[in-house]
């Protein structure tokens, strides 16, 4: 899945080490679309390699590919959203304009079904 839109939050980064002794490190952000009603997605970015990597700022334009995952523990459900590639603001230029120009109805003329022209040589 993609999305595209402003980092407007980034989290402090959260880290420690797993059941099997590996160190772990995970930050979040929270990006906000541009659409006529703005929603706001509060991703993650797993791996020190992966945060130096995308080196995600806010205030940035960015797409951002990720999987969703849900997992459960102590009996409750969790979504997951972790990105696994962001492209910079030349990929959100691509993306159509929300605000398209309407057309005016009084520009646009319907053509007339119902008038009969002897031009027409169709058979039916």
């Amino acid at each position: 899945m993609e999305i595209t839109g402003k980092i407007i939050a980034v989290l402090p980064e959260r880290g420690g080490t797993s059941k099997t002794g590996n160190e772990w490190k995970m930050q979040e952000y929270v990006l906000e679309t541009h659409e006529q009603y703005p929603k706001k997605i509060c991703f993650n970015v797993f791996g020190a390699d992966k945060i130096a990597q995308f080196n995600i700022q806010a205030g940035e334009e960015l797409t951002v590919s990720f999987d969703i995952n849900a997992r459960e523990y102590q009996g409750r459900w969790y979504n997951d959203i972790r990105a696994w590639k962001v492209e910079r603001g030349d990929a959100a230029s691509t993306m159509p304009p929300v605000n398209a120009p309407q057309i005016n109805a009084t520009t646009v003329k319907a053509p007339d079904f119902n008038k009969q022209d002897e031009a027409d040589d169709l058979p039916f």
